[in-house]
């Protein structure tokens, strides 16, 4: 199907599906990144992005799911809860909406992009948190992989009521320091997982850690 401008009726729907994003974006912030896509422009569809946890930006082209709406206005409106995947590695939960117009082609999209780690991050410490005084404490923290690595910095930011590419430089000195004093830096390529997780330069992290 050809995909030509938006008409007055998908603008003002639009104009409706942003405003929505822009509120659930600060009711669900900061674990919780919304995107709105106009499918019309597939090759630069975000055109709202709340709580950035993906690294994307506004002008960014429109997704695998954004494609197959564009290409068929039967493909399901709504997927919900579906596991995904962020470019660093970290585990995300998404839910995709389909928006269509009043002769029901698709035009535009809401999306919602949880991050998982941080609310196992937070059940991890709540599990910590509710042992009793006698009873014995397991340490289920491995070291040895990236994903402990990044578990870790979670729980810092958890701890701080934010998201690692939240963090101030202050905070991330703070981080550095913690992961330095807990062996975490000597892992192989603990900076550049480090810097991946925090969204910043592996420059940026050697200069914080110092």
């Amino acid at each position: 199907m050809t995909r030509g401008r938006l008409t007055s009726e998908q603008q003002a729907i639009l104009e409706q599906v942003k405003q929505i994003a822009a509120a659930l974006g600060e009711t669900l912030a900061p674990f919780t990144e919304v995107v709105v896509h106009d499918l019309r422009s597939p090759k630069h569809a975000i055109l709202a992005i709340h709580n950035n946890l993906s690294g994307r930006n506004v002008g960014d082209p429109a997704t695998e799911l954004g494609l197959a709406r564009i290409a068929d206005d039967d493909y399901p409106q709504v997927l919900a809860n579906y596991a995904n995947r962020f470019s660093d590695g970290r585990q995300a939960k998404s839910t995709s909406i389909g928006i269509k117009d009043s002769d029901g082609h698709y035009f535009a999209a809401l999306c919602l992009n949880v991050d998982v780690t941080l609310f196992r991050s937070i059940s991890t410490m709540l599990d910590q948190f509710s042992v009793s005084k006698g009873s014995a404490v397991k340490e289920s923290l491995d070291p040895s992989t990236a994903d402990s690595l990044r578990e870790r910095i979670d729980r810092f930011a958890v701890g701080l009521a934010t998201t690692p590419q939240a963090l101030r430089t202050d905070q991330r000195k703070a981080l550095m320091q913690a992961l330095k004093e807990e062996g975490y830096l000597d892992l192989r390529r603990s900076m550049e997982t480090v810097a991946q997780h925090l969204g910043v330069s592996r420059a940026t992290v050697y200069n914080d850690a110092r």
